[in-house]
This record gives structure tokens, C-alpha cells and sequence, in this order.
């Protein structure tokens, strides 16, 4: 069985920001699939349980508030007895740009307070991470925590929608392909260098 946990911060004031990205991802995941998933609540979080070419997999948005995200991930890890190796987590990058996309694993936190509490509540940071780029502020007198709590720019937002639908593939590679050939086929630079001259 695997765990595809999405970050993110509950309440619709959120839905939209760039630290909500990895709620994005799995919203996007099921939509551009043609499903619509029964959410339930279980131990903090909402999950949907489903198949992906016969594989057991469980998505899970954790509704702790990013900074408590450990609290509900913890839990459905021992409940449904999943090895770390079968755990991905979604999340905002502001060290990338925005639509690069890296797939790590036992990375340190790097400042991302989500990640700090599942460390902290796993003992360990030794877990695939799928790190979506959101950028950091254009000007670097602006707050971090005002910045990943805003909306994209319009520019950003025409290709959202690619960069959500990339990152869905890519969580199917984890659940098919595993970390290596996941890493190898997904990390990629930000899609402003793609961008025609």
C-alpha cells in the first residue's frame, strides 16, 4: 500500500495559495483522471482510498494546518502499516522556480514548516518528497509567510494547470516505477526556461 500525502492548509481562504500546491496536485490528480473520490475524515486527515493499476494507494490531505502536518500523517502510516519507502509528499518549493519540479528523498526540512512536523512525528526525514516550485518573492524585501500564503500571477496560472497535471504523472511513476526512475523521469527546471523567446 502506498501514502500520497498533498500539504496544504484547510478553509477555502487557502484553496488557491501557492503554499496549497500539494492539495492542488491530488484535486488535479482526480479530476484530469475522470474520478471524483470519496473523501472521508480519518485521524486529521481527508483520504481517498483507490487503485492505480492494482496497487492499493491511500491520498491524504491532512486538515491540522500546514504546521502540524505530522499529526495526521503519522497515524494513517501506522494504521495502515506503510513502509516509509511507500510514502510520497507533495509540497510547495520556494527554492525552485516556479513549475520546476524535483523528486528527493531524506532531504532536511529546508525552513518548510509541513515537513518539519512530519520529521519531528516520524523520526526521520527519510521519505520521497515531490517538490512542486513555487518561486520566491520578486522582490526580497516581501514577507515569505505573506508570499506563500498569495495567489499565483496570471502568467503563472495559464500553465498551472500543465504543471498540476505533470505532477500527477509523477506521483503515478512513484506508485508504478518507484523513487529512481520517478527522480529520473520527473525533476525538471522551471518552466519559465521553456518559455519561447
Amino acid at each position: 500500500m502506498f501514502l500520497i500525502v498533498g500539504l496544504g492548509n484547510p478553509g477555502a481562504k487557502y484553496l488557491l495559495t501557492r503554499h496549497n500546491i500539494g492539495f492542488m496536485a491530488l484535486d488535479r490528480y482526480f479530476e484530469s483522471a475522470g474520478g471524483k473520490p470519496t473523501w472521508k475524515e480519518q485521524f486529521k486527515a481527508l483520504t481517498a482510498r483507490v487503485k492505480i493499476e492494482g496497487q492499493d494507494v491511500i491520498f491524504a490531505k491532512p486538515q491540522t494546518f500546514m504546521n502540524l502536518s505530522g499529526e495526521a500523517v503519522q497515524p494513517l502510516m501506522d494504521f495502515y502499516k506503510i513502509d516509509l519507502d511507500h510514502v510520497l509528499v507533495v509540497h510547495d518549493e520556494l527554492d525552485i522556480g516556479f513549475g520546476a519540479i524535483k523528486v528527493q528523498r531524506n532531504r532536511g526540512p529546508g525552513g518548510h514548516n509541513g515537513l518539519k512536523s512530519l520529521n519531528e512525528k516520524l523520526g526521520t526525514q527519510d521519505y520521497t518528497r515531490l517538490k512542486l516550485g513555487v518561486g520566491k518573492p520578486p522582490d526580497p524585501r516581501w514577507d515569505i509567510a505573506n508570499w506563500v500564503l498569495s495567489g499565483f500571477f496570471p502568467e503563472e496560472t495559464a500553465h498551472l494547470m500543465d504543471f498540476l497535471d505533470t505532477a500527477g504523472d509523477a506521483i503515478e511513476s512513484f506508485v508504478l516505477n518507484g523513487y529512481q526512475k520517478t527522480a529520473t523521469a520527473y525533476t525538471r527546471g522551471p518552466l519559465a526556461s521553456e518559455k519561447e523567446s
